[in-house]
């Protein structure tokens, strides 16, 4: 993995104007790729406490195969983290910056930001709620576009790998809500 992380200062700035735009998953900004994801990871207020901290102290990255280095143990407004999937000199890590966090009883996780230096630009959310009925949905909601020649060469295949890797965050957490 690369050694950014003590290069991601706050010389390192977001890549996007839409700074929060995935608050609001149903107006999500144009002239980007949308990306939005739901499943039902698990039931009841034990699972949901499971996924919830899985979410919110990178545990659920890293159990879906990425490394994590971060600038705190858990999701806050300001914390920059580098995820990086990969193996070896072929992983690629990418800087991040959390945005907002929910602050609700029934409803957890974060909002990151590409920061330069990230081969796309946008901004992902990764929640869980615990609805009403007891079950836990995870629901994965992104904008991006490409900020490097690689990823604007890769054209169609980067949504897709998106979406497959918000599916297989999906299967992590239902494991880990299962354990509870």
């Amino acid at each position: 993995m690369s050694r950014i992380l003590g290069d991601l200062t706050r010389r390192r700035t977001l890549t996007y104007r839409e700074v929060g735009a995935t608050r609001t998953p149903d107006a999500l900004p144009a002239g980007f790729h949308h990306l939005r994801h739901s499943a039902a990871v698990g039931h009841g207020p034990a699972a949901f406490r499971a996924a919830a901290e899985a979410v919110t102290t990178w545990r659920m990255h890293l159990a879906g195969g990425a490394r994590v280095r971060a600038s705190a143990g858990r999701a806050a407004p300001g914390v920059t983290l580098e995820v990086a999937l990969g193996i070896g000199p072929l992983a690629l890590g990418v800087p991040c910056r959390v945005i907002w966090v929910p602050e609700e009883e029934h409803r957890a996780g974060f909002a990151y930001g590409t920061l330069t230096g990230h081969p796309e630009c946008g901004e992902e959310a990764f929640l869980v709620e615990l609805e009403p009925g007891g079950t836990v949905r995870f629901t994965v909601t992104a904008f991006s576009r490409p900020a490097a020649w690689y990823t604007r060469l890769a054209g169609p295949l980067v949504p897709r790998l998106q979406l497959a890797y918000a599916r297989r965050l999906g299967r992590v957490l239902t494991r880990i809500a299962a354990a509870g």
